[in-house]
């Protein structure tokens, strides 16, 4: 029988249940899931937010295939006040170093946003008060390594927050509640996650 759990990955959690030096991990966010149940690709410790586990394999495959060009949404606090110039420059391409050689990403929807209604996050990020921050909504078909911190540092504005908020068509706004806390797990059917694959 398929299972399908979406969780709020938290800050600082490595995306495995096996341990890797002292980094908290899956195992450790006190749920029982099923010994066949793995995440689907993955978020860097420093980055929080939606993850897929599930023990459908097919799924995980059409999910992680890089032709299929599933989407993924992140929202992006970043340093300074960002411009629509590079907001412009984010959305049509920018080099990025990818394992030592340049990349040009593939063009991606990028919007200035407001604060977006997040948990704070632990620890918080560093705030210095002579420097302002803002806030980006990006979505991206393709994954490279650390792709989005990559970009927005590309542009001129370091990343400072890293929020996945949906997959394809599934966002934590689907989920029950209304603010989603780092840690908190959901069972979802596969109804649900055939809204992964329109």
């Amino acid at each position: 029988m398929f299972r399908y759990f979406l969780i709020y990955k938290p800050f600082g959690m490595l995306s495995q249940f096996s341990r890797e030096g002292d980094h908290a991990t899956l195992a450790d966010l006190g749920f029982e899931f099923p010994k066949d149940v793995y995440p689907v690709g993955r978020l860097d410790a420093d980055s929080e937010g939606l993850l897929l586990l599930t023990n459908d394999n097919h799924l995980k495959t059409r999910l992680l295939e890089p032709r299929n060009k599933h989407t993924r949404t992140y929202y992006v606090q970043v340093e300074g006040e960002v411009t629509s110039e590079a907001c412009t420059q984010l959305a049509t391409g920018i080099d990025i170093a990818v394992n030592g050689k340049k990349y040009r990403t593939l063009p991606a929807r990028i919007a200035a946003i407001s604060q977006p209604q997040l948990p704070e996050r632990n620890p918080p990020i560093r705030f210095r008060k002579s420097i302002p921050t803002s806030w980006l909504s990006v979505t991206l078909h393709e994954g490279k390594n650390r792709q989005v911190r990559r970009m927005t540092a590309g542009a001129g504005f370091p990343t400072l927050r890293l929020v996945r908020w949906a997959i394809g068509k599934i966002s934590l706004a689907d989920t029950p509640g209304e603010i989603h806390n780092p840690g908190d797990v959901w069972e979802v059917t596969s109804a649900d996650v055939r809204k992964l694959l329109q």
